[in-house]
């Protein structure tokens, strides 16, 4: 029987070892799997390369990684904004290492992944220093620059709905990142609000199959957001 439940979210993750390139869901804190960024923190893996859209806010999930010097480097299109103090002081001290990827290139070099595409051409970051480095030519008369596909050791998503085999859907806007890091990765956790029995996912609905999970875990909603939505 196939069941891909896991007990908790420290249960999920207690195998990430150090250096693992780990891919983290979200667009700020939309979609962000809180519950499983929190546990891979308390898991005390070290040295780690992690795929975002941004280098964490405030002082909780990515952010608390960061401040706790866990991420050797972190690959993500919005390193900066009003809350992301502890990524710019480990960035200014040389604690940490950024790789700038601007944002469609960020999606399309993990759906490439999950694709199995191994490079690319695009005109994004052409002629700026985002380019320097790296292979350019000219296709129909416009520059190109050269991007290979971002694979990952984990994908942590959070979603709105699962089954034990792993099929997914989300909640709107949260989302984002979700469907092609699932397909990026070796091994895919995600976070779910509810386990629903087989057969209540409407297969039209589902966003991700189960072939592209690994593990589940289920984390309701906290109580305070339950209450504002009601």
């Amino acid at each position: 029987m196939i069941d891909k439940l896991q007990p908790s979210p420290a249960a999920a993750l207690a195998d990430v070892p150090d250096g693992a390139t780990v891919m983290i869901g979200g667009f700020g804190e939309a979609g962000l799997p809180q519950e499983l960024v929190s546990a891979l923190l308390d898991q005390g893996a070290r040295e780690l390369t992690v795929v975002n859209n941004n280098a964490g806010n405030g002082d909780r999930g990515l952010a608390a990684m960061i401040a706790a010097g866990r991420v050797r480097k972190i690959i993500c299109s919005f390193p900066r904004q009003a809350d992301s103090h502890h990524f710019d002081r480990a960035y200014r001290a040389g604690q940490i290492e950024l790789e700038l990827v601007p944002q469609g290139n960020l999606a399309e070099r993990i759906r490439a992944a999950g694709a199995g595409i191994g490079a690319f051409y695009t005109p994004t970051s052409f002629g700026t220093e985002l380019a320097h480095g790296k292979e350019q030519r000219q296709i129909g008369g416009r520059g190109h620059v050269l991007e290979y596909a971002l694979h990952a050791d984990y994908a942590l998503i959070q979603a709105e709905r699962g089954d034990r085999w792993g099929n997914l859907v989300y909640r709107k806007t949260a989302r984002n990142f979700g469907p092609v890091m699932a397909t990026a990765a070796r091994i895919t956790v995600a976070a779910v609000r509810e386990v629903v029995a087989l057969g209540a996912l409407d297969p039209e609905a589902v966003v991700t199959p189960g072939i592209f999970v690994q593990r589940l875990v289920c984390c309701p909603r906290p109580a305070a957001t339950t209450e504002a939505r009601s």
